[in-house]
């Protein structure tokens, strides 16, 4: 394991969050966070707990995190402590030690009853802050598929992942196969 559990879980729904506007990557050509329906399946597989409105307004207030987001993934480190500070200024954040769902011991920086796209939000500054601290941000990475703009968080060992996990690293075995094939 690279970060804590807590860290990479919450990179991990950024990273899925981000993937899910239209346009990124190589099967996402629609938003696939269309209706509330689609924001409590992507809770769901993501594992968010606590407060859930399950309104179009959540579901908006999510969807504007995207770019945020997304924006943050690709600043360098003094731009991204800037922004993380302001993230956790702004939010309030108030860190806690909480153990739910079979996680384990863990932080929350907002609390349960807190707006979702809130909660979010802070996640994601938390997880930024222990990249930025462990000196890991080259592990937050785009997609090195010429067609893709996903955002990839490499976990691996040798920090070798460079592909996301919309079945690029496939298309482009087989398109290298192919050209090895034809020289």
């Amino acid at each position: 394991m690279v970060f804590a559990h807590d860290t990479e879980l919450a990179l991990g729904a950024m990273v899925a969050l981000v993937n899910t506007a239209e346009g990124h990557g190589a099967t996402a050509e629609e938003d696939t966070l269309r209706t509330p329906a689609d924001l409590v399946r992507f809770l769901d597989d993501q594992g968010w707990s606590g407060s859930r409105a399950g309104d179009q307004a959540e579901l908006d207030d999510v969807r504007a995190l995207r770019p945020r987001l997304r924006e943050l993934w690709g600043l360098a480190e003094a731009d991204l402590v800037r922004a993380v500070n302001e993230v956790l200024s702004e939010s309030r954040a108030l860190p806690q030690l909480v153990d739910h769902d079979d996680i384990g011991w863990h932080i929350h920086a907002s609390p349960m009853h807190a707006p979702l796209a809130t909660r979010m939000v802070v996640e994601a500054a938390m997880a930024f802050t222990d990249v930025i601290r462990s000196g890991e941000l080259d592990r937050l990475k785009t997609c090195a598929a010429d067609d893709c703009a996903d955002l990839v968080v490499d976990l691996s060992r040798n920090r070798s992942r460079r592909f996301c996990d919309s079945g690029c690293g496939n298309r482009e075995n087989v398109r290298a196969y192919r050209d090895r094939q034809r020289d």
